[in-house]
């Protein structure tokens, strides 16, 4: 039996770290078939398969998750 891999999570480009403020996003893409997603500062983790994940992303730039003034 083959040992499940972890998460290797990186933080966000976007990121503006600083101890006053320590939430960021972190995404981990290195286990095959899943992206996990957290908060920095919680530790909160939700996973993702790669399909749902690269549809969320084109969403994203596509604008479906804007909000409205």
């Amino acid at each position: 039996m083959s040992a499940v891999p972890e998460f290797e999570f990186r933080t966000s480009s976007a990121c503006q770290y600083n101890n006053s403020d320590p939430r960021c996003v972190e995404v981990a893409t290195n286990v095959p078939g899943k992206v996990a997603v957290r908060n920095s500062s919680t530790g909160r983790t939700v996973e993702f398969t790669s399909g749902e994940w690269t549809d969320f992303l084109s969403g994203a730039k596509l604008g479906e998750f804007n909000l409205s003034a």
